[in-house]
């Protein structure tokens, strides 16, 4: 699984490096055939001013992807809320191969 983190407009800390990379490692378990993870993290400016961080994970498996967008007032949280919305995708394309 090849994972891709991107930041728009600012340099991410090394924390918040470690905590996307630790939650998606976690990915695996979800789906088997994960090719590409990409993260986008990006601030959402309005008029000059930071106003919300936002999150974009895209996950490719063969013959389908999975998109998700989120946004909040910290990167944690947006992360959290597009994790477990791309874990859900993920369970459900699995039971229907599974099916």
């Amino acid at each position: 699984m090849n994972i891709n983190i991107q930041t728009v407009h600012f340099d991410a800390d090394e924390k918040l490096l470690q905590f996307v990379q630790k939650k998606l490692d976690k990915l695996a378990t979800f789906h088997d055939h994960i090719t590409k993870v990409e993260v986008y993290l990006k601030l959402e400016s309005l008029a000059h001013a930071i106003k919300d961080k936002v999150v974009e994970i895209k996950i490719h498996i063969p013959k389908q992807d999975c998109f998700v967008k989120a946004t909040s007032k910290t990167f944690q949280t947006s992360f959290d809320r597009a994790f477990d919305s791309i874990t859900n995708q993920l369970k459900k394309k699995k039971e229907r191969i599974a099916a």
